[in-house]
């Protein structure tokens, strides 16, 4: 995967959020974006997945270049996992994901069907497949919106905070699900508070704090940070 971020920013009404950020990684699987609450992350994600546009500044992912490609286009080609769950409640959880693959991707019933029964089975769903979404727990819901995301063979996945509203064996069952993406060699970029999740998952980090990339390299900046403003962010993650 390569990102290319190249002096972008981004407000809300008048307030800065983003504030010319750049980067340009390349070569890598895993990105995982850390940094206190309100420091930008989200919005990162979301232009990263054109689900907003910036305000100045341009973005590049592998080959898309955003402010070019026709949003319908690039949206078949991502995946995007939101914090909260968004499948259809009154569906099954197998047609929630074969109605994407019909519709958008124009794939047979059979092959939707196969596709998508191939991943429950993989992602160890498939006991679940014929619930509706509303007969879920939380973590059987995010991990089926990560199936659901897959089912489409995505470039890259983005996944926005998946585990912030469940509690710690919800958060588990979720964080174990995409540890299997990363031993595929899936594609990925997560924001994420989760920290030892980080280390594990990820093979590059972004640290960003009050609308800016602080510290980036290879997930041992975790381990030794560079700057103040990540050493203190992990002293206090760590300091229970």
């Amino acid at each position: 995967m390569e990102l290319k971020i190249n002096n972008v920013t981004r407000y809300y009404d008048d307030k800065l959020i983003l504030d010319h950020i750049n980067a340009h990684i390349e070569d890598k699987e895993a990105i995982a974006i850390i940094g206190p609450s309100g420091a930008g992350k989200s919005t990162l994600l979301r232009l990263l997945s054109k689900i907003e546009e910036p305000d100045d500044g341009s973005i590049c992912v592998n080959n898309n270049h955003l402010s070019e490609i026709d949003p319908e286009e690039y949206y078949k080609s991502i995946g995007f996992v939101f914090q909260a769950h968004t499948l259809f409640p009154h569906l099954t959880v197998l047609r929630n994901i074969t109605l994407v693959l019909e519709q958008v991707h124009k794939h047979s019933k059979e092959k939707a069907s196969e596709i998508a029964m191939t991943l429950l089975k993989h992602f160890e769903l498939e006991d679940h497949m014929h619930k509706r979404a509303s007969q879920l727990s939380g973590g059987q819901s995010q991990r089926v919106s990560i199936v659901r995301s897959l089912a489409i063979s995505p470039e890259v996945l983005f996944l926005d905070e998946p585990t912030s509203a469940l509690d710690p064996v919800l958060t588990q069952e979720v964080l174990n699900t995409i540890l299997k993406l990363r031993e595929e060699n899936t594609d990925f970029v997560i924001v994420t508070h989760e920290i030892a999740f980080a280390k594990k998952a990820a093979d590059y980090i972004i640290y960003m704090q009050d609308g800016k990339i602080v510290e980036m390299g290879d997930v041992k900046i975790l381990e030794h940070p560079q700057t103040e403003e990540l050493k203190s962010y992990l002293s206090n993650v760590f300091m229970w």
